[in-house]
């Protein structure tokens, strides 16, 4: 259980999604369960923690929508994609009862795979938290890293207003216009009640 959380936050902010992370069937067990994990510099990041607190703030169940839920680590000594894999296979693993994929990626590689995928390169990354400030919105550039004894740190660096405010905002610092738009859809379909900032309305 999660008796404090470490961070520069709002402190009401920060209860709350500590609160909204221990109701969730879903990243709940993985917070419990986080010693295991046991890999460097590792977050639980992104569209899971957004999406697991729009259901809060809408009403809806605490899983709706949530497809995959994000681990993310930073391991420059070893760029090796079977490394990462074996990573993947062992995680998936341990949360086999979780109910939907668990993705587990290597930061210190994505350079390296960026462009085949996206259409461009981009520098390598420097740390984990370094990753999450290019995360393609505001509100999905977050990271929560259980400590013992019942601490979390939170990465947030554009914040957590956006979050708790339902609001998508792009980060325009690394994605495309494209990709910002196929989030945008799919999201709207299902939390239709999001406030979206359109791309053109954020500065480069």
């Amino acid at each position: 259980m999660i008796s404090s959380i470490q961070t520069k936050h709002d402190a009401s902010d920060v209860a709350r999604l500590g609160r909204v992370i221990l109701a969730s069937p879903i990243l709940e067990p993985i917070v419990r369960k986080w010693e295991k994990v046991s890999l460097p510099d590792c977050w639980l990041v992104a569209g899971a923690i957004a999406q697991t607190v729009w259901n809060d703030a809408f009403g809806f169940d605490p899983d709706h929508g949530v497809v995959d839920v994000d681990l993310v680590y930073f391991d420059g000594a070893d760029l090796s994609e079977d490394t990462e894999a074996e990573h993947a296979s062992r995680i998936r693993s341990l949360y086999s009862d979780c109910g939907v994929k668990i993705d587990v990626k290597n930061e210190a590689r994505v350079h390296l795979w960026y462009s085949q995928r996206f259409g461009y390169g981009i520098p390598p990354y420097t740390s984990t938290e370094h990753a999450i400030r290019t995360f393609p919105t505001t509100a999905t550039a977050i990271g929560v890293q259980p400590e013992c004894p019942g601490g979390l740190l939170i990465s947030a660096p554009f914040g957590l207003s956006d979050l708790f405010g339902t609001i998508v905002r792009p980060n325009r610092v690394q994605v495309t216009r494209s990709i910002y738009a196929a989030k945008v859809i799919r999201w709207r379909s299902l939390w239709p009640e999001l406030k979206i900032v359109d791309w053109s309305d954020v500065p480069d």
